[in-house]
């Protein structure tokens, strides 16, 4: 009947990691934040810059490689510049969360990606 109490009496010492790991992911998290990665498309027409969070941060139009009157390939190299950058923030953050969860002993793929 007690044998299912007996995990209890380490309650206190689960409630610290799990502290622990909560701010450890917030550290994480804000050094993400502050991390960039960039991608471009059309042969440097547009570059985009996104950051850990896979929040779009920058967008650089070169104008000297555009036609104004074409607006669907510009709007084409958009799409593509900031999918290219948010695949790369991506893997980044994939590897930091792994980085995290390995320094935490706990299997890969367990945290969060972001």
């Amino acid at each position: 009947m007690f044998d299912a109490l007996k995990g209890l009496g380490n309650l206190g010492g689960l409630m610290a990691k799990a502290r622990e790991m909560q701010t450890k992911m917030k550290e994480v998290q804000d050094e993400l934040g502050r991390k960039q990665d960039s991608s471009d498309a059309g042969g440097g027409m547009v570059e985009a810059v996104v950051n850990g969070r896979l929040e779009l941060v920058k967008l650089r139009i070169d104008k000297s490689k555009i036609d104004v009157n074409d607006t669907e390939l510009l709007e084409d190299m958009i799409v593509a510049a900031v999918h290219g950058a948010q695949v790369k923030a991506a893997e980044m953050t994939k590897e930091e969360m792994g980085k995290v969860a390995s320094d935490m002993g706990l299997p890969p793929g367990l945290l969060p990606q972001g």
